[in-house]
């Protein structure tokens, strides 16, 4: 194979999948990590992608870009789907207990997913009160008296809409000032409140998650309050497709070594697979 037709492979995995690392280019082309090197510093003298460390990502991926929870919500349907309904098996059912869900495409449907379970197990309970008789006719909607219900903290205004007014469910809404790319609550006040809890499991999002750098997003206000989750939380569990694996944005919030599990819907890279097992972190491919 010519060069120019390997580089311009690569650029299409590039593409496809948003990164591409060193190692994974010289075992698909049977080439040495330094001739993906030297295709690499090719293609990004002609703008065809940006590199990375232990890689390459699509030109388009810089460390302050950011779409809006708008855009990110119809993208990667699928996996985020898959990766939230293994998030919601971690979530006990029926029994007390504190969950954080940070703002995200992938959280909010975590969220949803809660809410339809939730809504699911009322109606259930509901039909069961029905069939009881007289006595159980008139009685109050929502969780019976002395039964668990989840409590569920949030700073994102559309986990806040979907989870709220759910049986079982007592929502806690963080404030502060509302970013509206992330319709999010982010600022001191926000940090504050995060820094008073203490939730037995925080599933956070995040824009790219790396071996060298560890958890990131463009926005540092966005980046204080999820250092906040993160720090906050007896248990952290990261969702993250597959396109923000190995990607670097411009703060840090986190190192892998913070974390207990990622959810994602790929295997992550030799090196980044190698980096969270070195951390302790466990990966659950959805």
């Amino acid at each position: 194979m010519f060069a120019e037709e390997r580089q311009q492979l690569i650029v299409e995995l590039v593409a496809a999948s948003g990164r591409a690392s060193v190692t994974d280019l010289a075992e698909r082309f049977n080439i040495t990590t330094e001739t993906v090197r030297r295709d690499l510093a090719a293609l990004e003298i002609a703008g065809s992608v940006r590199r990375v460390h232990g890689g390459a990502v699509s030109p388009e991926r810089f460390s302050t870009t950011e779409e809006s929870i708008l855009e990110r919500t119809v993208q990667r349907q699928s996996e985020k789907t898959r990766i939230a309904k293994a998030a919601l098996d971690l979530i006990p059912q029926g029994r007390a207990g504190s969950v954080l869900i940070d703002a995200g495409s992938t959280t909010e449907a975590l969220a949803e997913m809660l809410a339809a379970r939730t809504a699911g197990a009322g109606a259930g309970a509901g039909a069961g009160q029905a069939g009881a008789g007289p006595a159980a006719a008139g009685g109050p909607s929502g969780p019976a008296a002395g039964e668990a219900e989840l409590v569920v903290i949030t700073h994102a205004l559309p986990i806040a809409a979907k989870l709220s007014g759910e049986p079982g469910i007592a929502l806690h809404l963080l404030g502060g000032k509302v970013r509206g790319l992330t319709q999010a609550a982010v600022g001191q006040s926000t940090v504050e409140a995060a820094r008073r809890i203490r939730p037995d499991i925080a599933f956070i999002g995040t824009n790219g998650i790396s071996a060298a750098f560890g958890l990131s997003t463009p926005d540092p206000e966005e980046a204080a309050v999820k250092a906040a989750f993160v720090h906050s939380a007896r248990r952290i569990v990261v969702l993250a497709d597959s396109s923000k694996l190995d990607a670097e944005t411009l703060v840090q919030f986190a190192s892998l070594k913070d974390l207990d599990t990622v959810i994602t819907d790929t295997n992550p890279s030799p090196d980044l697979a190698a980096a969270l097992a070195d951390a302790g972190v466990e990966v659950v491919v959805a």
